[in-house]
């Protein structure tokens, strides 16, 4: 009795399950709810593939940019005349008109950068800080002008202060004189001109991005607290300038250091700057071993210019 009693005593349901229900299937993983609910992934991309589809641009960067540097390395270290490798190099090294090429080159570029900086940091100021009529147009134009090339600068440049040009015209014109006293574009003090007029605006363009993020607060406290404006300029400003002007001023030299048609334009025979020495030795002199040595070197000097640019952009966070 006691035996049918315990077979006839029913088992607890588990707690959540409903009395007499049937049993619920397994649970399933979030894994297998995907794969039934989603298509499969596309299988990625294999590393193979991926190089194929930079084999294309790689291939024309070689034959457009790469081959040609190659040559003219190649031609530098076994010219077609003869000699050894670095015989050119040691011709080119020795011989003064290299020497005041790299000279000229260095002193101009320079000059023009600090030129550029100083001009360009003043205009960016009162473009960005003085109220004036017409100051969001100046700022547009600005944009235009970086595309403009450097020779329309030099012939307007030439209109005005040329031999012939409206300056000489109009001292003549009053005084009587044979010839106007403006003569300086000719000289190198004319290309050092027409490189700060031209490329002023590449300082200007960072400067005035960096003056658009400056906070005003900064200013009217200063402002506030007594400070005159060459106070706030020098305290609040100018550190705030100061990664865009490395930046625009880096530009601008490697620019101010290849430069060829503002030299050309102006006229300056006593000018002679790398760019210009390699033109010479090349068309007018059919040298052209002593040519692609001068070129290897302005590639090497800009090439370590351009990094430096980089370099200075990135912290800039241009």
């Amino acid at each position: 009795m006691a035996e049918t009693t315990r077979r006839a005593t029913p088992v607890p349901a588990p707690a959540g399950e409903a009395r007499g229900s049937a049993p619920g299937p397994a649970p399933q993983s979030p894994a297998g709810l995907k794969d039934r609910g989603s298509a499969p992934d596309p299988a990625p991309q294999t590393p193979a593939r991926l190089n194929l589809w930079a084999l294309p641009p790689v291939a024309v960067l070689a034959l457009v940019f790469l081959y040609p540097l190659a040559l003219v390395v190649q031609q530098s270290l076994s010219p077609e005349n003869g000699g050894g490798a670095f015989d050119a190099y040691a011709q080119v090294f020795g011989s003064q008109a290299f020497r005041e090429a790299l000279g000229t080159t260095v002193w101009l570029a320079v000059g023009a950068t600090v030129g550029c900086l100083v001009l360009g940091f003043a205009l960016a100021l009162v473009i960005a800080f003085v109220p004036f009529p017409g100051a969001r147009g100046v700022a547009k134009f600005i944009d235009v002008f970086l595309s403009f090339p450097s020779f329309l600068i030099t012939l307007a440049l030439l209109f005005i202060y040329g031999t012939v040009g409206m300056a000489n015209g109009v001292w003549t014109d009053f005084t009587g004189a044979a010839e106007g006293p403006f003569h300086f574009l000719t000289t190198p003090w004319g290309v050092l001109l027409a490189e700060i007029t031209y490329f002023t605006p590449f300082v200007m363009r960072p400067l005035l991005a960096a003056f658009s993020q400056l906070d005003t607060a900064q200013l009217e406290v200063a402002a506030g607290l007594g400070a005159r404006p060459a106070r706030i300029v020098r305290q609040v400003i100018l550190p705030e300038a100061l990664p865009a002007l490395a930046a625009g001023g880096s530009l601008v030299l490697v620019m101010c250091l290849n430069e060829f048609g503002i030299v050309l334009f102006t006229g300056a025979k006593d000018v002679t700057t790398l760019p210009m020495l390699i033109y010479g030795k090349a068309i007018l002199e059919s040298d052209y071993a002593a040519a692609c040595v001068v070129a290897v070197v302005n590639i090497v000097i800009s090439v370590g210019l351009f990094g430096l640019y980089r370099v200075v952009s990135k912290r800039a966070g241009a």
